[in-house]
């Protein structure tokens, strides 16, 4: 795949330049008194992999969670400024939250099946948005598995139980269950954090295979993941964007000297 058109350090690109599927102006979130995130202005393209890094605690997951309105789950959260889902601002006040996370699905740091069986873990969400026809859903939960390169491996226990699965197995039946309702973008925090090498290398193979119909943007603590798998990569640290360009050049040619002592090893 050709290399996209270079994003400006730590400024979103011009409308010049692409439409932005993902995009903050300004974006402060608050933890009652506590300024977590802090005017962070960014710009993320359709089916490309952006990866977000930096230190333990430097508000990249918090970042992510906002584009989906996860946050809103915690007491005391207060956000100012814009966050748009292909033009829309998501924090209008008319904005349907369970419609808002049909279109940008997410992905957890420890699989999450439910104790059902493999098949109901991604049946069960067709029904809960409307889909009833049993050859209908029969297909998608094929058409799922299948794309989340899980399908062999399950196909002739669909009805057993979903926690008999090994760790990278459920991580990909999650993915599954995510892709299952077709969203437009897919957060994923941490996603193979808690995986071998081997499943690792399943699920990164995988990120890369599905940004083909998706938007993916990953929270990783690895930056050789980030390397292997992004397209373009954003560093964080203590809540603000330091920088935010092509992955090749963060790690090869990185513009703030922040950049370079973190990618280096010195610090983090």
């Amino acid at each position: 795949m050709a290399a996209p058109t270079s994003i400006p350090a730590t400024n979103p690109p011009s409308s010049s330049e692409f439409k932005p599927l993902l995009e903050t102006q300004n974006l402060e979130l608050f933890y009652g008194a506590s300024r977590a995130l802090k005017g962070i202005t960014m710009g993320i393209r359709e089916n490309l992999v952006t990866a977000f890094i930096g230190p333990s605690g430097c508000g990249k997951s918090t970042f992510l969670r906002c584009f989906n309105r996860m946050n809103d789950l915690i007491d005391g959260v207060r956000i100012v400024g814009e966050c748009r889902v292909g033009g829309e601002d998501i924090y209008a006040r008319d904005v349907d939250v369970i419609e808002l996370r049909k279109r940008v699905g997410m992905v957890f740091q420890r699989s999450n099946p439910f104790p059902k069986s493999i098949f109901e873990n991604i049946a069960y969400g067709l029904r809960l948005h409307g889909i009833r026809a049993t050859s209908e859903i029969e297909g998608i939960v094929e058409q799922s598995l299948k794309g989340a390169a899980i399908w062999d491996e399950v196909k002739d226990r669909l009805h057993q139980s979903a926690l008999g699965l090994s760790g990278g197995q459920q991580q990909r039946l999650c993915i599954a269950r995510a892709i299952a309702i077709r969203p437009q973008v897919l957060l994923m925090d941490e996603p193979a954090s808690a995986l071998d090498p081997i499943a690792t290398g399943k699920v990164e193979d995988l990120i890369v295979e599905l940004k083909k119909d998706f938007t993916i943007v990953i929270v990783t603590h690895n930056m050789q993941q980030a390397t292997r798998i992004s397209d373009y990569t954003a560093f964080f640290y203590l809540g603000e964007l330091v920088e935010y360009d092509l992955t090749t050049r963060i790690f090869t040619n990185p513009a703030k000297k922040k950049t370079e002592d973190y990618v280096t090893g010195r610090f983090g």
